[in-house]
């Protein structure tokens, strides 16, 4: 790990943080869709839509829909979360599908409309869903854990961020020690079956870990271990989704913003893929 890349990690870390704990869940979705919305500007530059006026409409549009999500949510002056919920069901649902993209190496793969179409739909079916599914973890439980004014859902949502933390480093370590088996190499040839494993254990871990912080009783545990367990493989497709992307555009990194790391996307592809199924399974199983 460079040293340029490490301060970076050791600035952006405790700010995140802090924002996911200490803000209330409005400032929080907007926050965040600013920071995807600078993600999604770095997709349409992979999927090739070089009109500085095509992107900004593309973006609008997108602000748009989820501006219409929020207003659709307001109930009697309260809010229903029903709409997001549904978006997160989608985002797993098209992760899921996003495999078997995976498998066929040249889909979308030429510089035409059509491959542009398929891109610019997947990237409205990763954002909107992640962003939903954030909130939703964000907003699922007010009641305090054991850290004085700090809710049990900034908590959840903190913990699904960890795992993918956690698992990001953990494969990047044991990858770089123990790596020999190439997972995707077509794809993102640094990426080894051995490092899923570690990412894989650091994740659950991780999971584990900050699930305790948030109230998860002993015996919710071993359904955030699935669940987390479920988070990482998911993460790791969201990666791969992001590499071919690369692949396909002829780029090393999404974007420069992020000294040492690239772009936004760079740092939120597997994020992308994981919160969606970590809200989903956090609801189905019930911690």
């Amino acid at each position: 790990m460079t040293r340029t890349r490490l301060i970076a990690a050791l600035v952006m870390a405790p700010l995140a943080i802090a924002a996911i704990l200490l803000l209330p869940t409005p400032w929080m979705l907007v926050l965040a869709a600013v920071l995807l919305m600078a993600g999604l500007w770095e997709w349409f530059d992979l999927a090739e839509i070089e009109d500085t006026l095509g992107r900004t409409v593309l973006l609008v549009a997108h602000l748009a829909l989820i501006v219409a999500i929020v207003w659709a949510s307001r109930s009697n002056g309260d809010y229903t979360w029903a709409l997001f919920q549904l978006a997160t069901v989608i985002g797993v649902i098209w992760w899921l599908l996003a495999l078997a993209w995976l498998g066929r190496y040249q889909f979308a793969s030429d510089h035409d409309t059509y491959a542009r179409m398929f891109k610019l739909c997947a990237a409205a079916l990763s954002v909107i869903p992640a962003w939903c599914a954030l909130g939703w973890l964000h907003a699922s439980d007010p009641s305090p854990t054991m850290l004085p004014g700090i809710p049990k859902g900034h908590m959840w949502l903190l913990t699904a961020l960890a795992v993918v933390w956690a698992a990001d480093s953990g494969a990047y370590f044991v990858g770089r020690r123990f790596g020999k088996h190439k997972l995707a190499p077509r794809v993102s040839p640094n990426k080894t079956i051995e490092g899923v494993v570690g990412g894989v254990l650091a994740g659950v871990l991780a999971g584990l870990g900050f699930a305790w912080l948030a109230g998860a009783q002993p015996g919710q545990l071993p359904a955030v271990a699935l669940v987390a367990f479920i988070a990482v493989l998911f993460s790791v497709v969201g990666d791969l989704f992001e590499s071919l992307l690369k692949r396909h555009a002829g780029v090393k990194d999404s974007g420069h913003l992020i000294p040492g790391h690239g772009g936004i996307l760079d740092r939120v592809d597997g994020v992308l893929a994981a919160l969606p199924v970590f809200a989903l399974g956090k609801a189905v199983l019930g911690f």
